[in-house]
């Protein structure tokens, strides 16, 4: 049996967890390394890939800063969460504001301080990734359609972070980065048909209360679209392997997800929707070993 001492800081630990979404740092970390095994750097050995301590500290310092972001945001959208999400906010709470500021500044420093074993340009670059999740949890989330690109861009930082050390060029991977982009920024928009209550309450001018839920409904929709053309793409034009499986099924679900969000009128179909997307991007993270079967067999075998 745990002390109560100890139950304090097990809801604590898990507060904290809750506040950073450790679940989604682990998914970003993985899919950094995996797209530098079998997309950036498909011809490097497994264990040079694996074992680099430049990598490493990529990856590390940009988790750290993605907490970071996490936290700063929270720490912004405390009374908007606490009506949008109650459950999640009263855990969120067992944290106090001054520690996560605290966490946020130490967060922010050993990012900066991991990016200065790379290179002077490295610490320039993750300080104005800093900056920049600041400037959107600050001022940029509260301007319609400006908030919901900016916070789609800052989400695929951290793979440009990678590309750049690799330096491939390659299209494919650029038609890859558009229909992430795209897929994230559709996210955004149906999280703000999702959090209308909250952000009425606290007059934060999103495109559904600006402009009403039926725009933004058709500019989720054309987004949706879009997202179709990388995809098809992928399929047609660039050998990916078995992961023509993966976009052949996001196809399918994107044109599921037209048909519902048509459909949807309530907090409850949002939440589907929402959730319809964040499947497809963590499914795609998995779905990177489908590029090369053969060689994912021979590195474990």
């Amino acid at each position: 049996m745990l002390s109560r001492r100890q139950r304090f800081y097990l809801f604590k630990l898990l507060s904290l967890f809750s506040v950073v979404r450790g679940y989604n740092i682990l998914v970003i970390t993985l899919a950094q390394y995996l797209a530098s095994i079998y997309i950036l750097a498909p011809n490097w050995p497994l264990h040079k890939v694996v074992f680099d301590i430049n990598l490493f500290l990529i990856v590390t310092a940009s988790a750290l800063v993605i907490a970071a972001g996490y936290i700063i945001n929270n720490f912004y959208d405390a009374e908007k969460d606490l009506i949008n999400k109650p459950t999640k906010s009263m855990l969120d709470r067992i944290v106090s504001q001054r520690f996560k500021l605290t966490t946020y500044f130490i967060l922010n420093l050993m990012a900066v301080f991991a990016a200065s074993y790379i290179s002077f340009k490295a610490v320039l670059f993750y300080s104005a990734y800093v900056f920049a999740i600041w400037l959107y949890s600050h001022k940029l989330k509260r301007i319609p359609f400006l908030g919901n690109l900016v916070s789609a861009i800052l989400a695929i930082t951290p793979f440009f972070a990678v590309f750049v050390y690799y330096k491939n060029f390659e299209l494919v991977i650029f038609v890859h980065a558009i229909f992430l982009f795209l897929l994230i920024l559709a996210r955004e928009l149906v999280k703000d048909l999702e959090n209308m209550a909250g952000d009425m309450a606290l007059n934060y001018q999103t495109v559904p209360i600006l402009y009403g839920q039926k725009v933004s409904k058709i500019l989720i929709s054309c987004l949706a679209v879009l997202t179709l053309i990388p995809a098809l793409l992928l399929i047609t034009e660039f050998e990916i392997g078995y992961m023509y499986l993966y976009f052949g099924a996001c196809i399918l679900l994107l044109v599921l997800f037209i048909l519902l969000l048509v459909k949807a009128n309530n907090k409850r179909h949002y939440v589907w929707l929402h959730n319809i997307l964040k499947f497809i991007i963590v499914a795609g993270v998995f779905s990177i070993l489908l590029i090369d079967v053969d060689l994912v067999l021979n590195r474990i075998l």
